[in-house]
């Protein structure tokens, strides 16, 4: 059987580039991708760290990776939107197809959704996959691979701007500029805000979200992040709050911002599973809290906006690494936040 490259993960900061074998069609639906780049998540970092994420758990060698595009090699006789040679970004979450979520749309919430990376679905730090052809979208031959792996954080983003059903010329604020802020930050102006407030305590994240278009920018390590953003209101505070740090800080803070009426959306996950939640504040201010789980519907518009130029993320990568470099990638995507932002693994 052919070989191939993969980096895999063996235990807690034990990944190997290894050779094992390469995948094939199995199904007439199914896609063989080359794997061209490959963007380092928070979630990678995780398993690297420490394992697993909740209630996925490694407990066999496994590939991770999921934000991905590749050349297609072979299609199954069911696809014909595809054909080799094509340039395509992986949606990497696939529902069931069957159960009551994947009917009303909302496959992210399919308790049997495959999800690349995630145990016990392999992921793509390696040379080639198998995958679905109907999640599977073609790209023209200008737009970068790296642009097409960038498809999936700015899904997660534009998924959160549908959730919040933010309104035409809505004040934002972003709280937290980690790739996934700075995709919401370029997101939300493409979508129709007028105005971006964005807080972190990197510099350099600062620096990217007001070259992206943030209107303004607090570092929350040297002001008051919640009184700087009521004095840049008015004192009323951000139509939408995004909450994009995974910090319970961040979480508190998007309380005392969001405007009376608004609508905060936490999109990080944090470490704790209990929150402190202003309840009578809430309910006396009359805003909404909502929370999303990856996407669902939203990776066709993150690669229409990526062709049409609406949105480049491209400025968000600060490093490139070969595979056989995963391990270098993966520690400076950990311990190096202050010079780095998406690491990306380029597997030309």
């Amino acid at each position: 059987m052919p070989s191939m490259k993969a980096a895999v993960l063996h235990g807690i900061n034990d990944i190997r580039v290894e050779e094992i074998e390469m995948p094939s069609i199995k199904s007439d639906d199914e896609v063989l991708i080359r794997i061209r780049a490959v963007g380092i998540c928070g979630s990678d970092i995780h398993y690297y760290r420490e394992g697993r994420i909740g209630r996925f758990v490694v407990t066999k060698p496994h590939i991770l990776g999921h934000e991905c595009a590749g050349e297609i090699v072979e299609v199954g006789k069911a696809v014909k939107h595809l054909k080799p040679g094509d340039k395509v970004a992986i949606e990497p979450g696939v529902g069931c197809r069957r159960c009551k979520y994947c009917h009303e749309g909302r496959y992210n919430l399919c308790p049997d959704e495959t999800f690349m990376g995630t145990p016990p679905t392999g992921g793509a730090f390696t040379e080639y996959v198998v995958w679905s052809g109907d999640f599977v979208y073609k790209l023209p031959e200008e737009v970068p691979y790296e642009a097409g792996a960038l498809c999936e954080p700015l899904a997660v983003a534009l998924h959160a701007i549908n959730m919040s059903d933010m309104k035409p010329a809505a004040t934002v604020a972003v709280l937290g500029c980690g790739p996934i802020g700075l995709a919401l930050i370029q997101a939300a102006l493409a979508s129709g805000a007028a105005r971006v407030i964005a807080t972190d305590i990197y510099p350099l994240r600062l620096d990217k979200a007001k070259e992206l278009g943030a209107s303004e920018v607090f570092n929350a390590k040297e002001v008051d992040a919640v009184q700087a953003i009521l004095d840049a209101t008015g004192g009323e505070g951000a139509d939408v709050v995004f909450e994009a740090a995974g910090s319970v800080t961040a979480q508190r803070q998007s309380f005392s911002v969001v405007k009376s009426g608004g609508v905060i959306v936490l999109v990080g996950m944090t470490a704790e599973t209990v929150t402190e939640v202003p309840l009578l504040d809430l309910i006396t201010r009359e805003y909404q809290v909502r929370g999303i789980l990856r996407y669902a519907n939203s990776y066709p518009q993150a690669v229409a906006f990526t062709i049409l130029g609406k949105v480049n993320l491209l400025p968000i990568v600060t490093h490139r690494f070969p595979l056989d470099s995963i391990v270098e990638a993966l520690e400076v995507s950990d311990t190096r936040k202050d010079e780095s932002i998406k690491v990306m693994i380029k597997m030309d």
